[in-house]
């Protein structure tokens, strides 16, 4: 009987969490700044996503979206409305962006704890 529990247990499938992305205070700012710059209305939200391509086979995607879809997940962070897919929320679970200014530039960076690798630019990830 141990066995037919420790199989049962094993096919458990995870669900993507709540939140699957976290955007800091600063991060916010910043997509305020610019979606008020490209002229967004206000209520717009981010959409972020998981695309195949890139220079380790995936590749975050910011984009400014007044569109939901029945199965996004949609949260507020910070103020902003974020707008994510449930397979891009399986890539991004316990992800991080933040909006960094350093002596090679700034922008936005994806500390996703699922990486297990990342290519020089900080838009492309492995898994």
């Amino acid at each position: 009987m141990a066995d037919v529990e420790h199989i049962q247990s094993q096919e458990t499938v995870t669900a993507p969490p709540e939140v699957p992305v976290t955007v800091t205070a600063k991060a916010v700012k910043m997509v305020n700044i610019t979606k008020e710059e490209e002229g967004y209305d206000a209520a717009c939200g981010l959409r972020i996503a998981v695309r195949g391509g890139g220079c380790s086979g995936f590749e975050y995607a910011l984009d400014f979206d007044d569109e939901e879809r029945d199965t996004d997940l949609v949260y507020e962070q910070n103020g902003l409305k974020v707008i994510v897919d449930p397979i891009s929320a399986r890539y991004l679970a316990g992800t991080e962006i933040d909006y960094v200014l350093g002596m090679t530039g700034a922008g936005f960076k994806f500390n996703n704890p699922n990486a297990i690798g990342t290519c020089g630019c900080g838009s492309s990830f492995t898994v």
